[in-house]
């Protein structure tokens, strides 16, 4: 209780005021990093699904796991901000950033030089100053957590982890309905000339002419049997070389150049990547190209033999 019969925080009173701003700096740093990014991957979940499957993360759990670490990121980052749950916030976000290091550690030669931008914002790739920023952002955590107060009410963490979790479930659930049901522009430019999307079966296949992810998942989807399935690809970038690429994958399909049209059309999780449209409405939005994807979803949508 202050001079004037005012509560304070026990961190205000037990200890100098130095360490209490420390703390809070940490806290900050932390909770617009964690939170930032949580809510980026529990809004997204099967876009960040792409890109943990993509560091080596096993596919068939890449969405579960997007979703995890949303919960897991954003429940620390709102933790952190709360002066008697920053203690439990710190911890949580200093062992996150422990596993991420030790994961980016074990794969570190097959991931080097990757992009690695799990924050929005911070554009990061695998190599040495990765592990200096997490570094930097675990002494945050550390800084915070440490100079902070016991948790002593605990039904109240719990009940904003069951706020986030049901929080990201949700966003998945919506991101799930938006993905099917789009209409289609009627025509993308193919070869100069307008391309029909309006009836059949169009299976649109976008790419990046320099991933190797692309090449390799292109070389599937040319093996497949597709029947009376029309194929487009379409380049992300660069689409000077998609000829090429589309020869190199042996696919041999038209190529648009509509990336811009379609990716606002469809809002594309990222490449390799692929939307399978069924009479002008979007069927499915395809972001798993390993082991036996996408074969298999193909084949359930009657798009492949």
């Amino acid at each position: 209780m202050g001079s004037n019969g005012i509560a304070l925080p026990a961190e205000s009173i037990d200890q100098p005021a130095w360490k209490t701003a420390l703390s809070w700096t940490g806290a900050i740093v932390v909770a617009v990093l964690f939170l930032a990014s949580g809510i980026w991957k529990a809004t997204d979940p099967t876009g960040w699904a792409v890109k943990l499957t993509q560091a080596k993360f096993p596919q068939e759990l890449s969405v579960a796991g997007a979703i995890i670490l949303g919960i897991l990121e954003t429940t620390a980052g709102v933790l952190v901000l709360v002066p008697r749950f920053r203690r439990w916030g710190a911890w949580l976000a200093g062992a996150l950033l422990i596993a991420f290091m030790i994961y980016i550690g074990f794969y570190y030669n097959d991931l080097r030089g990757q992009d690695c931008s799990c924050f929005p914002w911070l554009k990061r790739t695998v190599g040495p100053m990765f592990f200096v920023g997490d570094a930097l952002m675990l002494a945050a955590a550390v800084a915070a957590g440490r100079f902070s107060q016991r948790v002593t009410r605990k039904l109240g963490a719990f009940l904003i982890v069951a706020a986030v979790s049901v929080f990201a479930l949700v966003s998945y659930g919506a991101a799930a309905v938006k993905d099917t049901g789009t209409k289609a522009p009627d025509t993308v430019a193919v070869d100069g000339k307008p391309y029909s999307l309006g009836s059949g079966k169009i299976f649109i296949y976008f790419f990046d002419p320099e991933c190797m992810h692309c090449l390799e998942a292109g070389r599937k989807l040319a093996k497949l049997n597709w029947g009376d399935t029309k194929v487009i690809g379409v380049p992300s970038r660069m689409p000077q070389f998609a000829e090429n690429f589309m020869k190199m994958t042996a696919m041999n399909s038209p190529v648009s150049t509509d990336w811009t049209l379609l990716n606002q059309t469809f809002s594309i999780k990222g490449t390799p990547g692929g939307v399978a449209i069924e009479n002008g409405h979007e069927k499915a939005q395809l972001t798993q190209f390993e082991d036996n994807e996408p074969a298999a979803t193909l084949t359930k949508l009657g798009f492949i033999h």
